[in-house]
């Protein structure tokens, strides 16, 4: 069990409060099979608990039962199909709850855990209707009930005002999983770029990255797993992984792993034939040279409003440069003409969630870096055939260049560098180099297991 997570969530809540924290329900995928069950990122963190269904509710002011989860009973019939369950035994012994309840009995003894609270900690709207009327509809029949001497939480509040900031910032310990996960997904963008030949499918690539991940101990993707050839590498989120590698295509993968319930999240591009044409090298230097410069000014302190704007600012005089805009820069920015090729933000935040809790703006400014936040940096740019004014050397080029950036107390710290993302180190992978380069960047390669 997580228990520092959740002494310093108890810690951190008002003392007469009680918070509802539910774990996700099992989905349908089609008539009576489920998709592959993955816990809420919330109830994860501060139980451990990876079982469907489950409820944990917490009582700071509780002189014995300060943690109480609800779980699915042991079903010998059940588990003969799906599984071991923890069960009520298991929430206490492994899991550490005060005390545990089969799920069934949630309903009845939420009145109880609600009286007297002054506040409700319960994500409203998150997903669960059929628990949102439970609890509104209880909480209703207290305040019947005042006469009886039982009154409900005056006040309903979202725990992730405490729980998000909570996951934002990493523990040393949440640190080495994330280290972990780039790992895995570093050696599987690297198997990828070897394998790349024309004439292959976008799916033999994903399978063959999916495949890394799983050999070396990830769970699953931590997200939908993109690999787009020319014009589809212009598609921000592109899914099917269908189509051919065509010869002189670049191929954009976005994919990234999730190990111990925490994700990296890795985008490379590089040539199908393993060779950058010329308009596709100042496209990529482009992009490379403007991820460099904001990967270099990420520190504690600056925010990523500051990261974005310079990322826009590059990418602009860059795009000057090579022809694919014309015109003032500061016009060019102030009327946003740069998003006709760069239309989306500079990264985001990672952990347990590929795009990670926590706000970006904190009275009404953007906020800063802490030591401890991960974040993304992924400038891109994005050529679409046809596109107006623009050369037709550049049609159909779409790169994306992503790393995993720890932020720490003098600065930052690339958890993905082991991806070899300069042209030069592309290609060499690419041209059975793979020993060559791999010797000289022996410093930063991922640890391997097995």
């Amino acid at each position: 069990m997580k228990r520092a997570q959740l002494t310093e969530f108890m810690r951190r809540l008002d003392p007469d409060s009680v918070a509802i924290i539910a774990n996700g329900r099992e989905v349908t995928r089609s008539n009576d099979t489920k998709y592959r069950y993955r816990p809420n990122s919330d109830f994860y963190y501060l139980t451990g608990l990876d079982e469907p269904e489950a409820i944990a509710v917490i009582m700071p002011s509780h002189n014995d039962h300060k943690y109480v989860l609800f779980v699915r009973p042991s079903d010998p019939a059940k588990e003969i199909w799906d599984g071991p369950r923890a069960g009520v035994v298991g929430a206490l012994k492994q899991h550490g709850a005060d005390s545990a309840f089969p799920i069934q009995e949630f309903s009845v003894r939420l009145r109880y855990l609600l009286t007297g609270a002054s506040k409700l900690y319960y994500r409203l709207g998150a997903g669960d209707e059929d628990l949102d009327r439970l609890v509104t509809s209880e909480i209703g029949r207290l305040r019947m009930m005042g006469r009886q001497g039982m009154y409900p939480p005056q006040e309903l509040v979202d725990p992730g005002s405490i729980l998000h900031e909570m996951r934002l910032v990493k523990s040393d310990d949440e640190i080495v999983m994330m280290e972990r996960s780039a790992n895995i997904a570093s050696e599987a963008h690297i198997e990828a770029m070897k394998a790349t030949r024309p004439g292959m499918k976008e799916y033999e690539i994903e399978a063959l990255i999916e495949y890394s991940f799983r050999k070396k101990g990830a769970l699953a993707p931590a997200y939908g797993t993109t690999v787009g050839a020319g014009a589809n590498a212009t598609v921000l989120h592109y899914s099917r992984n269908d189509a051919v590698l065509q010869d002189g295509d670049l191929l954009l993968v976005d994919a990234g792993a999730e190990y111990s319930g925490y994700a990296s999240d890795i985008t490379r591009t590089f040539p199908v034939n393993g060779r950058f044409s010329s308009a596709q090298r100042r496209i990529y230097d482009l992009v490379l040279q403007t991820q460099i410069a904001c990967i270099q000014m990420v520190r504690p302190g600056i925010t990523v409003e500051e990261l974005y704007n310079r990322s826009v600012e590059l990418l602009t005089e860059g795009m000057l440069q090579i022809g694919l805009l014309s015109g003032d820069p500061a016009t060019l920015i102030r009327e946003e003409t740069y998003k006709r090729f760069y239309m989306h933000g500079l990264g985001h935040y990672l952990g347990m969630d590929v795009h990670d809790v926590g706000v970006y703006h904190t009275n009404g400014e953007s906020r800063r870096l802490r030591p401890g936040m991960v974040l993304t940096i992924e400038p891109g740019l994005y050529i679409k055939a046809g596109a107006e004014n623009t050369a037709k050397e550049y049609w159909n080029i779409g790169v994306r260049i992503e790393d995993d950036i720890l932020v720490t107390e003098n600065g930052s710290r690339v958890l993905t560098n082991a991806v070899p993302k300069q042209a030069e180190e592309i290609e060499e992978v690419m041209n059975n180099n793979i020993d060559l380069w791999m010797e000289s960047n022996s410093s930063s390669m991922p640890i391997r297991s097995g």
